[in-house]
């Protein structure tokens, strides 16, 4: 490998235009920032990897989608940060965090590509450390561990929790059915209620509960999961370990392979695992599900033949491909897209996988389809397929013109199905990791080569080719790498074809799309900031406690120290003066005690109607008397951080009062401490 890499590079570095080499990145990181985040522009700058490209929608929610996962980033404190699924509290969440563990691979996925690389470690620790991956929901996230690591190369993070990822993976013998060698699962808890399995045990009657089954998913959880387990292990020096749940894993893929592949149907199926009136142990599903691919997304079947063609019915607009969205069920089912299931409070239909485009598993045949893609070659699917269908999912994340995903879709129509005030801004899915992977085509490695390959047409011809795109400052093994296609030179002005730069300099380039691959010496990782926000309150009877002059309503208070914060205008969030006819106001936390504070972050949201920023405030300590901090104070910015700086002061409470704006009322999102 090192042999061939290395002639790989030679030859690249012969076709290196010498324009190319010499100019700067070609990106203007701080312009974009202020441009797509306005005043929030600093969380964004030297974090996210920057995108451009030909297609502006895909540009577009690209940017959107680093919105929605800094607005799910929720600080617990001294626990850290935590990835949530809904803005706002759902009844089956797990308190007092709001978090849940079916779409945590998703959120790590995601997170990996940020240079702060703390988001996405504190997630970790709180999911074997603070019990977060309770197994509420099957999950792979042992898998999206090792994900990680094939990124950051970070082996101590990465095995950190090898131990609790083994007493996981033990703990889900309880599912295991020993004699078949498969997993099985109630579908509401593989996240996916009203399957076929789960209709047809209740006769079509129902679905929300039962219908266990031996199913794809959660068998390609735990192989991804084995797989893992076996790779961390290994890099301990634990050979016994990392032997042991290779073995696993190699035995879910024959039997995989073996039973829950459908000749007739040349689909990946779920079998009954209970015997009632309907349905049979054993039993195959009747019908075809896009679940049915999660094999190809941990990378169980890819490059295999005899499986290939199943992605025909991905492809078909009669099966799973609908005009506007991929299809969970295919139109055929009987009871396809059959409403069961109305919330109580609205109305309004509720989720159900009998057919609706899922952003879920929308993410997930799409990695499923690149790992194809990236595999050996077959006849079935393409890369203008894996464009096409990229762009499809892009437009769905669009509601009334405006970015805002939904958590399901009308395949036929586009049009959200649930649209729920939870329903705003889902985090249950991936985006920008298929744009980083896919699209793009860097493809993470656990040895010291870095590799990439486009998932964009060749063929200039192909209606899904993009005339240019560039991925700028991805961090990738201790360095920051940017991949530039230009199809013709023109737009970038560097020479016509693909160029991946390391740290700024040229390494390769080729005049056409293809794989490259250089070796590439991993760095150590960066350490790891953490400043603890004393500030947060998770459990409301506890300190700190929120006071206020007005609206001191328990929900509002506890809004602004909730450890949430984002600026989005369909989802209120924070404490406000609506209706106070004080000149001026404030917001005060108790810490419960005497606690040393050094700086505050205000976070005030405006949207030049009803709210702006103060047109003045002061931050205050108390012990005894109200004191105004000695420190300068910086103008209040609108939907963004205003910080604020003092000597380290010991006080059991602090303050910021806020005189009323020339018009409207203040709301401060969020206040934290340090």
């Amino acid at each position: 490998m090192a042999v061939r890499c290395a002639v790989l590079l030679a030859l690249a570095a012969v076709l290196i235009p010498a324009a190319l080499a010499a100019q700067a990145l070609p990106l203007d990181e701080h312009k974009i920032a202020v441009a797509k985040y306005g005043n929030d522009a600093p969380w964004y700058e030297g974090n996210i990897p920057f995108f451009e490209t030909s297609d502006p929608r895909l540009e577009q929610i690209y940017y959107y989608r680093w919105q929605l996962f800094r607005a799910h980033q929720r600080d617990l404190g001294a626990q850290g940060y935590i990835s949530t699924e809904f803005l706002d509290d759902v009844g089956w969440q797990r308190e007092p965090y709001a978090s849940l563990n079916d779409a945590s691979a998703f959120h790590i996925a995601e997170g990996r590509w940020l240079r702060d690389r703390r988001y996405a470690d504190d997630y970790v620790n709180f999911l074997y450390e603070g019990g977060g991956n309770d197994r509420h929901f099957s999950e792979g996230i042992a898998g999206a561990v090792w994900g990680r690591y094939l990124d950051d190369g970070d082996a101590a993070a990465a095995t950190r929790h090898l131990d609790a990822m083994r007493h996981i993976y033990a703990l889900w013998d309880d599912h295991f059915d020993f004699a078949k060698r498969l997993y099985w699962i109630e579908p509401l808890l593989d996240a996916t209620e009203y399957t076929i399995a789960s209709i047809d045990a209740s006769g079509g009657k129902d679905g929300f509960t039962g219908g266990q089954a031996f199913r794809p998913s959660i068998n390609a959880y735990m192989y991804a999961n084995a797989q893992a387990i076996s790779g961390l292990a290994a890099l301990t020096g634990d050979t016994a370990t990392a032997a042991d749940f290779a073995a696993r894993a190699a035995d879910l893929k024959d039997h995989v392979e073996a039973d829950l592949w459908s000749p007739t149907l040349g689909h990946f199926v779920d079998r009954h695992y209970l015997t009632n009136a309907y349905v049979h142990y054993w039993q195959p599903i009747r019908g075809r599900e896009l679940v049915g691919y999660l094999p190809w997304t941990v990378d169980m079947v890819t490059g295999d033949p005899r499986f290939a063609d199943a992605w025909s019915h991905l492809l078909a607009p009669a099966e799973l491909s609908g005009p506007k969205g991929i299809r969970t069920v295919e139109p055929s089912y009987p009871y396809y897209m059959r409403q069961y299931r109305y919330d109580r409070d609205t109305g309004r239909r509720e989720c159900q996988w009998n057919g609706p485009a899922w952003p879920f598993q929308t993410t997930q045949a799409l990695v499923g389809l690149a790992n194809l893609l990236e595999g050996p070659a077959q006849s079935v699917a393409t890369r203008s397929d894996y464009m096409r269908l990229l762009r499809q999912y892009a437009d769905l994340h669009l509601l009334n013109g405006k970015p805002d995903i939904q958590e399901d879709y009308d395949a036929d129509t586009g049009r959200p199905i649930v649209g729920l005030p939870r329903s705003h801004h889902y985090f249950h899915s991936g985006f920008d990791d298929l744009i980083v992977t896919g699209l793009v085509g860097l493809r993470p490695r656990a040895d010291d080569v870095l590799e990439v390959d486009p998932l964009v047409p060749a063929d200039p011809r192909d209606p899904q080719r993009l005339a240019w795109f560039a991925l700028q400052d991805v961090p990738y093994h201790g360095h920051l790498v940017t991949i530039l296609w230009d199809a013709d030179g023109g737009h970038y002005g560097r020479g016509a074809g693909l160029s991946l730069l390391v740290d700024g300099a040229v390494v390769a380039h080729s005049a056409t799309l293809q794989r490259l691959t250089v070796p590439l010496a991993r760095r150590a990782p960066a350490p790891i900031a953490r400043p603890i926000d004393l500030a947060v309150n998770l459990v409301r009877s506890e300190y700190p406690h929120g006071l206020a002059s007005v609206n001191g309503e328990p929900a509002s208070l506890h809004q602004a120290i909730d450890g949430r914060l984002w600026f989005f205008p369909d989802m209120p969030n924070g404490w406000s003066t609506a209706g106070s006819a004080h000149e001026w106001d404030w917001f005060a936390v108790d810490f419960g005690k005497p606690v040393a504070t050094h700086a505050a972050e205000l976070a005030f949201y405006a949207d030049g109607k009803r709210f702006a920023v103060p047109s003045a405030y002061r931050v205050q300590m108390w012990d005894g008397a109200w004191k105004d901090v000695a420190a300068p104070l910086p103008a209040a910015v609108a939907n963004g951080i205003t910080r604020v700086e003092w000597a380290a002061t010991t006080a059991r409470r602090l303050r910021v009062l806020v005189r009323r704006p020339a018009q409207g009322a203040v709301r401060l999102v969020e206040l934290k401490a340090f």
